[in-house]
């Protein structure tokens, strides 16, 4: 579905486009950006409706994308001028996985806001292997630990175990990765030869769209999926499935999604550039702000059909800082979205190169890389220097504080510790080939996928 954001207001908001827009010398200021429906879509959807985009005099239509490949092509093809992205998506383009094209991204626009789901059937097998609290209640975060005997007994049946997630390069597939390998589950290798990414797996991983997750689950296709929301609360409200970790609690405040351009829109239209990181800078601030008082207001915006499209309900579940496992476990998840606090805007250089391990992790990446290349490729990708420059505006203007915006940042944040990853396991930015050496289950060093084997 499309909106079309038009000029049309009062005079004095008019002319303070207007003003603005002469200000910045806009090379273009008709845009059209492409999302897929998800509640993490929500700062195009905020800077659209309240009028964030219009104020530095930017006209700009938002369509909702069949798909990420479909997506990504818009962007690559220049129908799109930018687009609520995977994070992984720039990342691939530009190493020319998939697809050669060079993305980059002045804006991450998230943190968390991801889960795990399996059907009522394998919920119900998982049970037995997963404790307790005091009430009778699980015990979350849940290990994959839980879900190997269940796929022990499918492949003693002789029975494929399917799973989904909704792009080969998206967080949901190296997340759902990560928590198998955390539970002692092979989740498969790519090698060039063959990009399923199923070889030598223990649960078969395929790609589904987001929004047809449950149906595909319901339908029996998929046992369980990785997915943002509102699709994992959708499977609680419609009753076919079980929520059984979110991001939140598998590697507390990881990055999401980004917002991503053509690097030569953004060489081209400087200006554009800028002013459509300063309209989304003030969507994540206002979806933030007053410890999140502005979430009924975004949830009712993003419940209409151009937008996500699923029940208020549904994505207030998340949204306003709760997340419900089964019908009436609804536990507080104050941080499950964040838009802005912890620097979640700012794309940081060891946000890409986590995404680069997990591509090098798993085979996409077939050969082995220097820790300069993947700190190389980052700052190809990834461009802080273009968030500060709007961030500095908006400070400037009076629209946005000073303090709360990383202007002595090398690129890099501090290293994850251990007790906030699900394996326990540190990530640290700065050394990505001894972070993969750490790893139990993945490629290392000089080893590569050779047919069905990993060789090396």
């Amino acid at each position: 579905m499309t909106r079309l954001l038009t000029a049309v207001g009062t005079v004095a908001a008019l002319l303070g486009s207007v003003a603005h827009a002469e200000l910045l010398d806009l090379e273009k200021d008709e845009l059209t950006f492409g999302f897929i429906k998800l509640t993490d879509m929500a700062p195009l959807a905020i800077a659209y409706e309240n009028g964030y985009f219009e104020d530095e005099g930017l006209f700009v239509t938002l369509e909702a994308q069949a798909n990420w490949k479909v997506l990504l092509d818009g962007v690559i093809d220049g129908q799109l001028d930018g687009a609520h992205m995977l994070a992984g998506q720039p990342l691939a383009a530009t190493i020319g996985y998939g697809t050669k094209a060079h993305i980059i991204t002045p804006f991450s626009m998230d943190l968390n806001g991801n889960g795990i789901t399996v059907s009522n059937e394998i919920w119900e097998e998982m049970k037995p292997h997963v404790p307790l609290m005091d009430d009778g209640r699980p015990q979350h975060p849940i290990s994959a630990e839980a879900l190997a005997p269940v796929v022990e007994d499918y492949k003693d049946q002789g029975l494929p175990f399917n799973m989904g997630m909704v792009f080969p390069v998206s967080t949901h597939n190296y997340e759902i990765r990560y928590w198998l390998a955390a539970g002692g589950l092979e989740p498969g290798f790519y090698s060039p030869e063959d990009v399923s990414g199923q070889i030598g797996a223990d649960v078969l991983l395929s790609v589904t769209p987001p929004p047809q997750m449950p149906a595909t689950m319901e339908a029996g296709t998929i046992y369980g999926y990785a997915v943002g929301e509102p699709w994992n609360q959708q499977a609680v409200f419609k009753g076919i499935g079980v929520p059984v970790i979110t991001d939140y609690d598998m590697w507390k405040n990881n990055p999401e999604k980004v917002f991503g351009i053509n690097a030569e829109f953004a060489e081209e239209n400087p200006n554009t550039t800028l002013a459509i990181t300063k309209a989304l800078i003030r969507a994540a601030i206002w979806l933030d702000e007053n410890d999140n008082a502005n979430r009924e207001e975004a949830v009712e915006i993003l419940s209409r059909s151009e937008y996500v499209g699923a029940d208020y309900e549904v994505i207030a579940n998340s949204m306003t800082g709760f997340f419900e496992f089964e019908k009436g476990d609804r536990r507080p998840a104050p941080d499950f979205n964040v838009f802005f606090r912890y620097n979640a805007t700012y794309p940081f250089y060891s946000d890409a190169i986590w995404y680069l391990t997990q591509m090098r992790r798993w085979g996409q990446i077939a050969e082995a890389k220097s820790d300069q290349w993947y700190f190389d490729t980052a700052a190809e990708v990834y461009k802080p220097t273009i968030y500060l420059e709007a961030a500095r505006m908006l400070v400037d203007e009076g629209l946005a504080n000073e303090a709360d915006f990383p202007w002595d940042s090398d690129g890099f944040k501090a290293a994850t510790p251990a007790e906030d990853i699900i394996d326990g396991i540190a990530y640290d930015g700065k050394a990505p080939n001894a972070y993969l050496e750490s790893l139990p289950i993945g490629l290392k060093g000089e080893q590569k996928v050779v047919g069905n084997k990993v060789e090396g």
